[in-house]
């Protein structure tokens, strides 16, 4: 027997189960809006897809009356799943190999030509930065980059708190030269010009077999008038390009001269030389002795060693270089038997260079913002930096793949030195195929509720037709 319509019960299930219907199509329609948006940032650099969690809320009544009840629809963050990482022809971009965002801040104003920035911290994973004409490194969706200065002279991160980076097209001031890297292996038996193998003892090479000694002519110099027979007596060691405090380039040039050997005297004994003067006449100076004996022993190592050697007041055709570290290493120098009878250099390097006109600027696998200047020189400016979080997905989002943190995120924790990649970006993690299928799956369900919002409103019509 049915009991009549006075509580309302059959009424209230109807409502009941039109109101859950409703949920469930608003609950679908913000599933529907996530899959939209992500579709439509598929090709958004840096973008995170949107997910859509439901929650069932049920309503509180006796253990045999419970129902299902409705549902909302609650988003969920994707910011710990990265996208594909793909190259780019731009230097300045840049991705993130694994967990972090780029630090980034607002401009909000210029004032006389001068950026002014917001003051708050923004993070991304939007690493499509280029140049402005200011000199800052600037994202897609406006944003400026920000990371850690770096001293010039260290080479090391100076300071704590991230600063927007800012590159200059000024010239890099020239820088004198004041250390030469100098490695090579002496022959044992030097092949100079007065070289004859048919003379006997001519195979020792001593300098002072001959008419000049350069060594000791001149109080270890050798005069512009000995220069020929220096040049016979001795053998290349190489030549570098140098630099003094203002820039100006200058040759120099080196030559070794035995001047003693084992089977003659003492042991086997070299000077080094290098062209002072290459316009000196007469009894001017054309060759400077370096003032230091290197003495090998017969495994053809140095003994005493010879680490490095200064030499002051160093001056080629007039330039003043300065004073001069001849830097040849731990066992730099060597004399070892060699067929072809010449030095054998492995290392000649020097630390000056001329003045530099900027020419671009790069970001390595460091993270370290590198810019480079027409005469070769590379300086790096700052370091990017990278902050991470403990609660990744609890950022809030802004517009253009823009997040700040929340009492929820908890704060940045910042990072620097590697996890960067240049020259490429982070693409979107939407997946077009995975977003298809949720769209199928949304509107079937969709198309579903809408059945139980017909079937309540005809069910309620026939409740209400029963009191006619």
């Amino acid at each position: 027997m049915v009991r009549p319509l006075v509580n309302g019960e059959y009424g209230m299930g109807i409502f009941g189960a039109l109101a859950v219907a409703v949920s469930g199509l608003r609950a679908q329609a913000f599933a529907l809006e996530n899959i939209s948006g992500n579709i439509a940032n598929s090709q958004t650099t840096g973008y995170k897809r949107m997910e859509t969690t439901f929650v069932d809320l049920i309503p509180d009544a006796p253990l045999g009356r419970q129902i299902p009840g409705s549902v909302l629809a609650l988003s969920r963050s994707t910011n710990n799943d990265s996208g594909d990482i793909i190259s780019s022809s731009s230097e300045t971009n840049m991705a993130l190999n694994g967990s972090g965002f780029f630090v980034v801040e607002q401009k909000v104003g210029q004032n006389d030509g001068t950026a002014i920035f917001g003051g708050g911290d923004f993070y991304t994973r939007r690493g499509d930065f280029e140049l402005d004409k200011d000199g800052y490194l600037v994202n897609g969706a406006g944003y400026y980059l920000k990371g850690l200065s770096i001293d010039a002279g260290t080479g090391n991160i100076s300071g704590s708190v991230p600063q927007v980076i800012q590159t200059s097209n000024a010239f890099l001031p020239a820088e004198g030269t004041s250390r030469i890297k100098y490695a090579l292996n002496l022959p044992q038996l030097p092949k100079n010009v007065a070289y004859d193998p048919d003379t006997a003892g001519s195979e020792l090479l001593v300098v002072a077999d001959y008419a000049v000694d350069p060594t000791v002519g001149g109080a270890g110099i050798v005069q512009a008038a000995d220069g020929d027979v220096f040049l016979e007596q001795s053998i290349a060691g190489g030549a570098i390009t140098s630099y003094a405090s203002n820039g100006s380039p200058v040759n120099v040039q080196l030559r070794w001269a035995k001047i003693d050997s084992a089977e003659v005297g003492a042991g086997d004994e070299w000077n080094l030389f290098y062209l002072s003067d290459s316009t000196a006449t007469g009894t001017d100076t054309m060759w400077t002795n370096v003032g230091t004996d290197y003495a090998f022993n017969a495994s053809g190592s140095l003994a005493p060693a010879v680490n490095s050697i200064t030499l002051s007041g160093m001056t080629i055709n007039g330039t003043l270089i300065g004073d001069v570290v001849l830097d040849h290493g731990s066992g730099g120098v060597s004399q070892f038997a060699d067929a072809n009878g010449q030095t054998q250099v492995t290392t000649l390097a020097q630390d000056g260079y001329s003045k530099g006109e900027f020419v671009s600027v790069a970001v390595n696998n460091t993270g370290r913002v590198v810019a480079s200047y027409s005469n070769g020189q590379q300086v790096e400016i700052a370091s990017v930096v990278r902050a991470d979080f403990n609660a990744v997905n609890q950022l809030k989002r802004h517009d253009g793949g823009i997040f700040s943190a929340t009492s929820e995120s908890g704060g940045p924790v910042y990072q620097t030195g590697g996890g960067i990649i240049g020259a490429s970006v982070e693409s979107s993690n939407t997946d077009i195929s995975e977003e298809f299928t949720k769209l199928i799956v949304t509107q079937q369900a969709y198309a579903a509720g809408t059945r139980i919002v017909s079937t309540s409103d005809e069910m309620l019509r026939e409740a209400l037709n029963m009191l006619r």
